[in-house]
Formats: C-alpha cells, sequence, structure tokens
C-alpha cells in the first residue's frame, strides 16, 4: 500500500510551523497509543507508526526540506525495511508527552536506567534549544495590469522578535538569572502521597519558572521580562509578471523572529488582482469587447481597443458582424517566469444609430431593399448577403 502524504496524516497544512506538527502529532499519539486501542491494538498499532513515522520527518528540519523537495523517495532511506522503528525515534520529550499523564510513567522516565535515560531525554525545559520563528501571511492587493507587468511593493509586516534591550533573555542588561526557589533549579516539583500500602507520586511542571530551573532577577524594562518585542518591519517584495489571483508567494527567514537564537519563520504574501472593468482572463488570454459604429462595419477600417497596458488598433474587415471576434497577438498575459504572452480577444459590438433622417432611410432602402414581410425568414448574409 502506497504511503500516505505525511502532512495528511498528521492532519496539519504544509506550511505548518514546527510548534504545529508537534502539537497535532501529541493529540493525535494519545488518541491512537495501542495501550488505549485495546479494543484493536494491531490496527491502533500500525496507525501509531505510521504517525511517528510523519513526525520524525516533519519534526526534523533536514528530513523535512527533503521530503519537501523530492516527496517519500527523499527521506526512504531514514527507515528500515519495516519503516518506523523505535530505534529511530529519538524524540525523548514526546515520548515523555506520551507517558507522562501516569505519574508511574513519569516517575520511571526519569528514574535512572530508565526510559528517559535510553533516549537521553529529562522533563526538565531547556531554553537554550533554539526554535525557529512562527510564520507569518499578509495579503497586497494590486491591479490586474501588474499580472502583465510585474510589481514591486514595499509592506508593513508586523513581526515578534528578541527584545534588542535584554537580547531575548527578559532580563535587564548586565543582570543575570537565579536559580528558581520553588524547585530548587530542577524545573520540577516532585510530590509524594501514601495512601494505605501505596505511594502516589506526581510530577509537574514548576509554575514559578516555568520549567526551565531559573528566574530572571531584575526584569528587562522594557519587554517586562518576555524575551520579545513586537515591530513592524518593512518588507519589499517583488511581483512577477504571470502571476494569478490568490498566488502564495513565499519570503523565506521573513517571518517572526526566534527568541533564542534560531532560524526566522518565513513571509507568505498573498497577492489579489484587483478586477479591471471590461476585461476578464482565462489562463494567459484576456478577452474584452470593442464598440464599432455601423459605418465602419460595414464598409471596414480601423478603430481603438483599450489594452491591459494602453492602447492598440484593431483592423476590421467590411462586413464585420456583431459578435465577431478578433485577436490582437501578444496583448494578453505572460507565462510565469517565461518569455511568452497570451492574446487578447476583442468581440466586435456593432453601434447601430438611434434615429434616422429620411434621406439615410431611402439610402438604406435602395442599397438593401425594403424590410421583409411580416412571417418571412430573413435569408443568410446579414447586411452583405445577396437578395434574390
Amino acid at each position: 500500500m502506497a504511503k500516505r502524504d505525511y502532512y495528511q496524516v498528521l492532519g496539519v497544512p504544509r506550511t505548518a510551523s514546527e510548534e504545529e506538527i508537534r502539537k497535532a502529532y501529541r493529540q493525535l499519539a494519545r488518541k491512537h497509543h495501542p495501550d488505549v486501542n485495546t479494543a484493536n491494538p494491531k490496527a491502533a498499532e500500525e496507525r501509531f507508526k505510521e504517525l511517528s513515522e510523519a513526525y520524525e520527518v516533519l519534526a526534523d528540519r533536514t528530513k523535512r526540506e527533503r521530503y519537501d523537495a523530492m516527496g517519500h523517495a527523499g527521506v526512504e532511506g531514514e527507515f528500515g525495511p519495516q519503516g518506523f522503528t523505535w530505534q529511530n525515534f529519538t524524540h525523548a520529550g514526546d515520548l515523555e508527552d506520551l507517558l507522562g499523564s501516569s505519574p508511574f510513567f513519569r516517575e520511571w522516565f526519569q528514574a535512572p536506567g530508565g526510559l528517559g535515560g535510553v533516549f537521553g531525554g529529562s522533563t526538565r525545559r531547556d531554553s537554550r534549544i533554539p526554535f525557529r520563528g512562527g510564520d507569518v501571511e499578509v495579503a497586497v492587493r494590486l491591479p490586474l495590469s501588474a499580472a502583465v507587468t510585474g510589481a514591486t511593493r514595499v509592506l508593513d509586516v508586523p513581526r515578534t522578535g528578541p527584545c534588542p534591550e535584554c537580547r531575548g533573555t527578559g532580563a535587564k542588561g548586565g543582570t543575570a538569572f537565579e536559580k528558581c526557589p520553588e524547585c530548587d533549579g530542577r524545573g520540577q516539583i516532585r510530590r509524594s502521597q501514601t495512601r494505605g500500602y501505596t505511594q502516589l507520586i506526581s510530577i509537574m511542571e514548576c509554575l514559578t519558572c516555568r520549567g526551565t530551573g531559573r528566574r530572571i532577577r531584575e526584569v528587562c524594562p522594557t519587554c517586562g521580562g518576555a524575551g520579545a518585542q513586537r515591530t513592524i518591519r518593512h518588507v519589499e517584495v517583488t511581483i512577477p509578471p504571470g502571476i494569478e489571483d490568490g498566488t502564495l508567494l513565499r519570503l523565506a527567514q521573513q517571518g517572526e523572529g526566534s527568541l533564542n537564537d534560531g532560524l526566522s519563520g518565513d513571509l507568505f504574501v498573498q497577492v489579489q488582482l484587483e478586477p479591471m472593468p471590461g476585461f476578464h482572463r482565462e489562463g494567459q488570454d484576456a478577452f474584452t469587447e470593442a464598440l464599432t459604429p455601423l459605418a465602419l462595419a460595414l464598409l471596414g477600417g480601423e478603430v481603438r481597443v483599450r489594452t491591459l497596458t494602453g492602447e492598440a488598433i484593431l483592423k476590421v474587415p467590411p462586413g464585420t458582424q456583431p459578435g465577431a471576434q478578433f485577436r490582437l497577438r501578444g496583448e494578453g498575459f505572460p507565462r510565469l517566469r517565461g518569455t511568452s504572452r497570451g492574446d487578447l480577444i476583442v468581440t466586435v459590438d456593432v453601434e447601430l444609430p438611434r434615429t434616422l433622417t429620411s434621406h439615410q432611410k431611402e439610402l438604406l432602402r435602395e442599397a438593401l431593399g425594403p424590410p421583409p414581410s411580416p412571417g418571412t425568414v430573413p435569408k443568410k448574409g446579414g447586411l452583405f448577403g445577396r437578395r434574390s
């Protein structure tokens, strides 16, 4: 059976951040863990392996980049013949999250020689581990002509980044951290309770230091200890010719900043093209109408036609019928990142006079003959058809 798309397995979009992927995996792993689904443990085990394999790839930046570029072929060497195995799974913190709901498992995980030691894991948070900043999505509205010529815009992008005063630490410049007195630097609060012959042990994250084991001695006055500051940045984005409405452009590392020296997130710019009255688009071709006087349609000539970027001359042959279409080569939309352009399709709308003088009516009767009697079917050929 062909493998499912890893993003589909975890139920996240391809633009999901590392935190969104981690959160989705936690929720699904708890739901499909074999110990929870005792009614059908075999199916639960297969589903759990599928989830864990998808997470191992998408949680690793290098593997995710290879997967995004080449699909499953880019990461197939990461797993053995049987696919995902526990030997490949090194995300100790995530395994801990699965077992952490049970005090017994948490104690076993942290015990010397326990499962946490096997994976090199610890329940204490390390704020020094770099995390990638979040992605930001903004929209830019452009005239339809920008799809022909391209455009450059400077966008005001809200961004959260490290506080310049404390460099993201949250501590006032020059001051240090101190050991958390609540948990004595362990990052956890351990409580035990004896009920009869049973000792219940519970371990929870220290709320004072949020699991870091340390606290700020003197808070940074600029960010209030948050370590982050909200700013507006000016980002220049280039819109290439041939862009289509709704296209999402990605600007790498132009999104939210990382608070601990990690990579910044990406900026996604959604292009919204405003409609141009009298024009509509179908692929690379554009469509419009041209109002042509009756005399010009009868005798032929030239008429000025509005294009996407200006005007052009359309040659109308004699006897042009209402609704006739003409093609202006190369006046449509360019191919994205290409050199060719589509065409402008012009539909002729013949303008008929609302009133005629007696002399004009006589000339028309002389040229065309009297109008047909009621109930008579006109012969084909329009105004220039031969009369019998």
